[in-house]
């Protein structure tokens, strides 16, 4: 071998010995996946580690504040988390600094906080960085630039963290003496509870009324268009009845029409601006099917990063809660370019598209953006579930469009006379799709009509009156709840996913299709809010308490001086409530008619933490339970009961009479039977058509869509 060569290999095996330099900082996140993404744009000198949430946190066991005493909180290491923390301690006391990076909101503030203090003994150099989005430049933005820990926003959290603690620890206690242990109430909670009891109280309440519609076929040169009655003598007509009916047909009777006027009018429709939490969340409801929980899950994955090939980690989307509409100029200057190459340049407005932020908004972060427009839904689309591309391509979508031309129709107007009545025929046709181009749920509906005018003879072929009743309001499904919700000023994007899912997890509602529906339970819960504590689930109080933790924010006032003003009335409220509701223990059991098979006793229907169940009257000498029946099976004469197992993901339903008969199912159950043959009705997603009410007996085929009336209230 030659010298060089020796020499060559030396240096190889020299170079391959060398150690790694030891990391000087220490960067501390929320969650794994998060950590995963941010490591590969960071070097050698940085250590990233994850907190997995929360690590101190008031004890689940106690109320742990001292009233007497400014409302101190007693924090503690969260239970199982004192392995992570001791971690992060030996961590911290290696590196030079110590860079706290946990989601840039309230909470994420305050966890940071609770680090630092608790990882002050082991390094005093500890900063605050804050980023809206994922990508290699925001990281290291940030890590060029930390900051203190921002103490608004940390006592606006405690401020909320301890207005809740002592609202449910105070009341929840007073539903376990009264009604049944297990059960909740919150100022959110509860005010969104009362503003679901209160829809259903409204269409308890509701008396349909009859009215008619009256269209026409008509034709005019030949051309064949519908038509219908709107006006008698100048006012809008009522039809209240069938001989209404008769009478308007009777009176146009003989009538001669003619085409007295058409009006022709060029409607601009402008973008929509970009996604905030609570319009994500109702278009993923109405457009997608989601819950706003499952809306926030998986905006979560696509901000903390997805693994694309030939990329690795990557965040896709800024952070999902926001209740601002801004954009930064670097993504304004990237999706501008994107439109420009991509479409013809009518699409691209002269100077971009800017909206307006709501006047209660924290407005601290950008709207809900991709992180990078030129990643297209389907570019990546390989790399995503399916339930993950959707969510990507709304938010890509309503991204891009929110910064292109506004969509130009026409819309047309024809009246056509008739004596004192006056028929009409509306119809529109888009001239530029601008922004609908990319968004195409927003496109507006084509509606032809013939080219008419003005003196054009008009001859009915045929009537066609029909019968309708007035409804009621729709009940509220997640869409519909989150707009009241932010419209009210109940809550703030992070709270409203929470908060369904609490109703739903307490039993206080159930879903029935898309629909939120109180239960039993959650009417009782509610009667006992608003008949003792009516101020504190009033929409205004809770709006106003919202105002408050942001004044709080702003530094404007303390958290210690909004408690000591609330707490001496609300502690009121709880001791005149402990004397004065009427204990309702049992109230929920009722006696079915089902026997207990090992004593012979009736079996009571009981409300447990998981739904209703059957357990024997005959308690605690007999401690049988079962599930409770939800209906007939649709392959035997046995019952629907809900089922789970250990190696099963979640629950699902099967027969009572397994193993002889193996129906199971995923379907939700519903408590309806089906009209053809009796057997229990289930709920069944289909694709492209919404949910339906199906019957799973393969010799009915009964099936009947549901029809959700709020569906498409929240459509822009």
């Amino acid at each position: 071998m030659s010298e060089a060569k020796v020499a060559e290999k030396k240096s190889v095996k020299k170079k391959s010995t060398k150690k790694k330099s030891k990391p000087e900082y220490l960067v501390i996140v929320e969650s794994p996946s998060k950590a995963k993404t941010i490591n590969k744009y960071l070097g050698d000198k940085y250590t990233i580690l994850s907190s997995v949430g929360h690590i101190i946190d008031l004890p689940k066991s106690r109320l742990a504040i001292d009233i007497e005493h400014d409302f101190s909180p007693e924090y503690i290491t969260i239970r199982g988390k004192a392995k992570v923390l001791n971690e992060l301690k030996k961590k911290a006391a290696v590196v030079k600094q110590v860079l706290l990076a946990t989601d840039p909101d309230r909470e994420g503030e305050a966890i940071s906080w609770h680090l630092s203090n608790a990882l002050s003994s082991k390094n005093d150099n500890i900063k605050r960085i804050e980023f809206n989005e994922i990508t290699e430049t925001a990281v290291k933005e940030a890590v060029a630039h930390p900051r203190d820990i921002n103490m608004g926003l940390v006592n606006a959290q405690q401020g909320r963290r301890l207005l809740d603690r002592i609202v449910g620890y105070n009341i929840s206690p007073l539903l376990w003496q009264k009604v049944k242990r297990g059960l909740s109430a919150g100022r959110v909670q509860s005010a969104a509870l009362k503003v679901i009891c209160d829809r259903e109280e409204e269409i308890d309440a509701f008396i349909p009324n009859e009215y008619w519609t009256i269209d026409a076929t008509c034709t005019s040169n030949k051309k064949e268009f519908s038509v219908s009655v709107t006006h008698y003598q100048g006012e809008k007509i009522k039809v209240e009845s069938a001989d209404d009916v008769d009478g308007v047909l009777k009176a146009l009777e003989g009538e001669g029409l003619v085409v007295s006027e058409i009006r022709k009018q060029e409607r601009r429709r402008k973008a929509p601006a970009p996604y905030i939490t609570s319009k994500l969340q109702q278009d993923s409801a109405n457009r997608l099917g989601f819950t706003s929980k499952k809306t926030m899950i998986i905006a979560q994955q696509l901000y903390e990063g997805i693994d694309l090939v030939g990329t690795g980690p990557t965040g896709l989307i800024t952070y999902m809660r926001t209740d601002s509409t801004r954009i930064s100029d670097t993504a304004m200057e990237a999706v501008r370019r994107f439109i420009g190459d991509s479409f013809a340049p009518e699409f691209l407005p002269e100077s971009p598209n800017v909206f307006k932020v709501k006047k209660n908004a924290q407005d601290a972060h950008e709207a809900i953006r991709p992180t990078d427009v030129f990643k297209t839904p389907d570019s990546i689309k390989s790399d995503l579930t399916k339930e993950q591309f959707k969510l990507y391509e709304l938010i890509w979508k309503r991204f891009v469009s929110s910064q292109m031309t506004p969509e130009v129709s026409e819309t047309v107007t024809v009246n056509v006379s008739g004596g004192d009545y006056i028929l009409r025929a509306n119809g529109s046709k888009v001239l530029f799709k601008g922004f609908t181009e990319v968004d195409k749920h927003s496109k507006t509906e084509k509606s032809k009509l013939p080219d008419l005018n003005e003196g054009d003879l008009v001859e009915v072929s045929e009537f066609h009156p029909e019968q309708h009743f007035t409804t009621p309001p729709p009940r509220f499904n997640d869409a519909s709840l989150v707009k009241f919700l932010e419209e009210s000023g109940i809550g703030r994007p992070s709270t409203y996913a929470p908060t369904i899912d609490t109703l739903i997890r307490r039993y206080y509602t159930t879903r029935s299709g898309r629909q939120l529906v109180p239960t039993l339970l959650g009417k009782l819960v509610n009667n006992i809010m608003k008949n003792y504590f009516s101020s504190l689930v009033s929409i205004d109080f809770t709006a106003e308490m919202e105002n408050n933790l942001d004044r709080i924010e702003s530094q404007e006032t303390n958290y210690v001086d909004m408690l000591s003003e609330f707490y001496p009335s609300f502690k009121e409220l709880v001791d005149k409530a402990e004397e004065n509701v009427e204990e309702m223990k049992g109230i929920l059991d009722e006696e079915t008619e089902f026997v207990c098979e090992k004593c012979g006793k009736p079996m009571m229907k009981k409300l447990g933490k998981f739904g209703f169940f059957l357990a024997c009257s005959g308690f605690p000498e007999c401690r049988n339970a079962k599930s409770l029946p939800l209906g007939k099976c649709p392959k035997c004469d046995g019952d629907v009961i809900k089922r789970s197992s250990p190696g099963s993901r979640g629950v699902f339903y099967g027969c009572s009479n397994y193993p002889e008969c193996d129906f199971l199912t995923r379907e939700t159950p519903t408590d309806k039977d089906c009209p053809k043959c009796g057997k229990l009705l289930f709920t069944k997603k289909i694709k492209g058509r919404g949910v339906e009410l199906r019957c799973l007996n393969d010799e009915c085929g009964f099936a009947k869509e549901i029809l959700d009336e709020s569906d498409n209230e929240n459509q822009e």
